[in-house]
């Protein structure tokens, strides 16, 4: 299927690593010109000159920390130089220090709101009217399963990414009528470095062997297996596409069918 993005310019935070940077390869493979943004300026060029080799698509990079106060208007800057504006934003942000409730400390929580929360809706908020003005724009926002239902020692990231949802869904209501779609994207148990971060962390608070939290979290899994970065990248496209230009205000869960509710 020809998605119909060839020539889009795509935004994608967070992707020097992990899911980000499998979503922005997804968007290159479609021709699209995609700008990569992270804390790592080694690993962004290298993926940028490995995406740009492969010849479908196009990338750029940019430098840039969602913790940081200016990281906005850094972006900002990059679309229109880099870019020369924008048709497709994912907002992909890493993943908070796990911990319980209890652990939540109030400079944490702050910290994290920031960066998780109000960089990420400032900056689309601020991209929003070229996508208006065009009459086209998809907004992918990349959460997790715990803002249905809550993962077990990732308080903070129940609560700031759980934030997220009224936000995305109210935007997709008040952005339609421009041809402007808003939807997150959530992702359960699929393969990346912060899951196996995650898992070690579980096996060090409980002090089981790590090989018996992998095999308890497969079990959960109906489809037997962690998730591919490229399968949730694909979905990542689709709802970037031209095709899915009647989809918005939805959250799309990518986990191997773990999620018990409906």
């Amino acid at each position: 299927m020809d998605l119909g993005i060839k020539g889009k310019r795509a935004l994608v935070l967070a992707s020097s690593r992990g899911l980000g940077l499998g979503i922005a390869k997804a968007l290159a493979d479609e021709g699209a010109h995609v700008l990569l943004c992270g804390r790592s300026a080694a690993k962004l060029k290298a993926n940028a000159e490995a995406i740009n080799a492969a010849g479908r698509g196009k990338a750029d990079w940019v430098e840039a920390d969602l913790a940081d106060a200016g990281f906005v208007d850094t972006m900002l800057a990059a679309v229109h130089h880099k870019l020369g504006g924008i048709d497709i934003l994912v907002n992909n942000t890493g993943g908070p220090t796990p911990g319980t409730v209890e652990e939540m400390t109030a400079e944490k929580l702050y910290n994290f709101f920031q960066s998780m929360v109000v960089r990420v809706i400032t900056l689309t908020n601020a991209l929003l009217p070229l996508m208006q003005t065009q009459g086209f724009g998809r907004i992918v926002t990349v959460a997790s399963s715990g803002v249905f239902e809550p993962i077990p020692n990732l308080a903070l990231s129940n609560t700031l990414r759980g934030s997220l949802v009224g936000w995305s869904k109210t935007l997709a209501t008040e952005v339609a009528s421009y041809g402007v779609t808003a939807n997150m994207l959530l992702p359960g148990s699929i393969h990346t470095d912060r899951i196996d971060e995650l898992q070690a962390d579980r096996a060090q608070r409980s002090g089981k062997p790590i090989e018996e939290i992998r095999e308890g979290a497969l079990k959960s899994i109906p489809a037997g297996r962690l998730g591919k970065v490229e399968e949730f990248a694909a979905a990542a496209a689709f709802l970037c596409s031209a095709q899915a230009g009647y989809i918005t205000g939805t959250m799309v869960r990518v986990d191997g069918g773990a999620a018990k509710s409906i």
